[in-house]
């Protein structure tokens, strides 16, 4: 699970130098802001005394025009947070006249977890007596050899917790290992008020020997296995994309990307070019939120989930740490990207994305065997992949064109095990021993994603389909005869849909004028497993449905809501969808929650191999056959 995703950059970039300003074409109005408008914006709330040395702005992005709005000029969106006054306010800044255009207080609210929290976290668990107390009837004297993750973890009905800014902070003790997470220090932690400066509970349930370090692969994995014969994609012509800034072509495809402080990597403006004639299929696609619930409810167990967009960033936590060859291959362009730290100073992260063409297997095939001929075609798929890092484990989202018009999601789940110290005769329901001494616990990931798909233009419908097997009789007199069954989905609450794999669940968004449609075909998927009651479920109520159909609305953007730290739950998608709005024939947007439940296995430690999930968002009679046919055949 992801304990933080903006720590291990914020903690590098407070310190990096400000980039230099750079001459640039203006940006789309889709753009995210640039280093120079990030300045811009921070210059406008300093010189109109919003912003002082002691604020902190917790997010720094481009407010996305509306759709229907008339062209105008760039704007900032800001939230900026005062610790001593323990307050939240929301600035948005036209960056062209040089002027704050709104400002208001966001009462009640936390916003998202920051570095100066981590620091201010550090300080005050290490001057906390009880907790050094703790660590030496564990053995462990050096304090600089124990690592924190801090979990913000809800509300759970602490009286102590009202109002107050709170870490719930656990610890690893990583002496001289690689890996910080393969030695927890168990039955330890620390709740910590922030703005009272003080761990106000601590939890600890007695000492449980540290595990034998098992770090990653080097002298301990054994001698390594004979390598394979160099695989190598070569593009002597060079690769078959342009990119110009945000906007890429490519084959038939043209869309726009980047990369959002909360939401990670954004496709904008996705269309496909029929004949000389660019239709459009998508406005936005991103990940609106995800949640990871641990399934132990001991005392240093139970308030352990992280809301990863909400109280983290997924933008935030992008790295350059990407190496070609192995990250991507060897023909990839790897893209930047650019954001704010806390400071309000802009950060580039060189190698952000990789966009690369790849070997798709076969794309069409018919042999026409007595006449000796096969008819046959090669597929190339242009991916877009964004890793980011986000505490323990490690989250890969691609985007796969394909030439049939397809546009696939992945995303990749690996990185390092959540793993709790056991006795060696503990019998503990709630995960499975990856070590002797470790035991990785059960736990779930949930992606929602908001799909604001426009069907050859935004007056759409959704529709769902599912298949149904005739009974036998007169219309079915073989037995054999299934048929689909289509149901217009007609407001919000009928909207609120789950998977049925008995039927073969589809959705397929349908523009009625042009009677041409795309739809969202599920893959692996799960349910959650914490009552509806529970904490992380009042929060993340988005995980009660599989799909979410809401009308557009600009503000509507995460489906946990826009203020997920601390939050008491409700908010987002249970919250909009309770108005119950008409869905046909308007502008619709699909919100698609992807799960999985992972049990942990010992192969899996002490760093786990890919899992990879998805959809697709496949053609369904958009186009009058199949698409796919003038592709030519491979050169020799």
């Amino acid at each position: 699970m992801a304990p933080w995703a903006r720590l291990g950059a914020a903690l590098l970039l407070l310190s990096a130098p400000p980039l230099a300003a750079q001459a640039a074409p203006a940006p789309h109005p889709l753009d995210p802001l640039t280093a120079n408008e990030l300045r811009t914006a921070v210059e406008v709330l300093r010189a109109a005394g919003r912003v002082t040395d002691e604020s902190a702005i917790a997010t720094l992005e481009l407010r996305e025009p509306a759709k229907d709005a008339p062209p105008g000029p760039r704007e900032a969106f800001a939230v900026v947070y005062e610790r001593a006054a323990r307050t939240t306010h929301e600035a948005v800044v036209d960056l062209a006249a040089r002027r704050v255009r709104e400002w208001r207080a966001v009462p009640g609210v936390q916003p998202p977890f920051l570095a100066s929290d981590y620091l201010l976290l550090l300080q005050v668990v290490r001057a906390d007596s009880a907790w050094r107390a703790a660590l030496r009837a564990r053995g462990i004297t050096d304090l600089n050899a124990v690592t924190f993750t801090p979990w913000m973890g809800g509300d759970y009905g602490h009286p102590e917790e009202r109002g107050a800014r709170i870490v719930r902070a656990t610890f690893n003790y990583r002496g001289e290992a690689r890996n910080e997470y393969a030695r927890p220090v168990e039955g330890l932690a620390a709740f910590v008020d922030l703005d009272r400066r003080r761990v106000w509970r601590l939890v600890d349930t007695g000492p449980v020997p540290l595990a034998a370090a098992h770090d990653f692969p080097g002298p301990a994995a054994g001698p390594p296995r004979p390598p394979l014969a160099p695989l190598r994609v070569e593009q002597p012509e060079g690769p078959s994309f342009v990119v110009e800034g945000h906007a890429v072509r490519w084959d038939r495809w043209r869309f726009r990307w980047g990369v959002h402080p909360r939401d990670g990597l954004v496709l904008h403006a996705v269309r496909w070019d029929d004949g000389g004639r660019e239709r459009t299929v998508l406005h936005r696609a991103s990940v609106s939120e995800m949640v990871v619930p641990y399934a132990d409810p001991g005392p240093a167990w139970y308030f352990r989930n992280a809301f990863d967009l909400g109280e983290f960033g997924l933008g935030a936590g992008s790295t350059s740490l990407l190496d070609a060859g192995v990250d991507a291959p060897e023909n990839a362009v790897f893209l930047a990207a650019v954001y704010a730290d806390e400071l309000g100073e802009p950060v580039e992260v060189e190698r952000a994305a990789a966009l690369y063409e790849r070997d798709g297997g076969l794309l069409w095939k018919h042999a026409q065997v007595l006449a000796g001929e096969n008819e046959a075609r090669r597929a190339r798929q242009l991916v877009l992949s964004y890793p980011v890092t986000v505490g323990n484990y490690d989250y890969v989202f691609r985007w796969i064109f394909h030439q049939d018009g397809v546009l696939e999601h992945q995303v990749q789940l690996t990185g390092v095990l959540a793993v709790k110290g056991v006795a060696a005769d503990a019998d503990d329901p709630h995960g499975h021993r990856v070590q002797a001494g470790l035991q990785a616990v059960h736990h779930q990931h949930f992606f929602n994603y908001r799909l604001d798909l426009d069907v050859d233009g935004p007056r759409n419908r959704v529709v769902e389909m599912n298949a149904r097997a005739l009974p036998p009789g007169r219309d079915n007199p073989y037995g054999n005869a299934f048929t689909v069954e289509e149901t217009v989905l007609g407001r919000e609450l009928e909207a609120r849909r789950r998977l049925e794999p008995s039927t073969g669940r589809a959705w397929k968004v349908v523009n009625p004028a042009a009677h041409t449609g795309y739809a969202l075909v599920p893959g692996t998927n799960a349910v959650p497993y914490a009552h509806p009651t529970a904490s992380v479920r009042r929060r993340a109520g988005f995980v009660d449905a599989h799909l979410w159909v809401t009308p557009y609305a600009p503000a509507e953007m995460n489906a946990a809501g826009a203020y997920v730290n601390q939050s008491a739950g409700g908010e987002g998608l249970p919250a909009w969808t309770r108005a119950d709005r008409p869905l046909v024939d308007r502008d619709v947007v699909l919100w698609y929650t992807l799960g999985t439940t992972h049990l942990p296995r010992p192969e899996e430690w002490p760093v786990m191999p890919v899992q990879t999930l998805g959809f697709r968002l496949v053609p369904f009679g958009f186009f009058d056959r199949n698409p796919a046919l003038d592709v030519p055949a491979a050169r020799p």
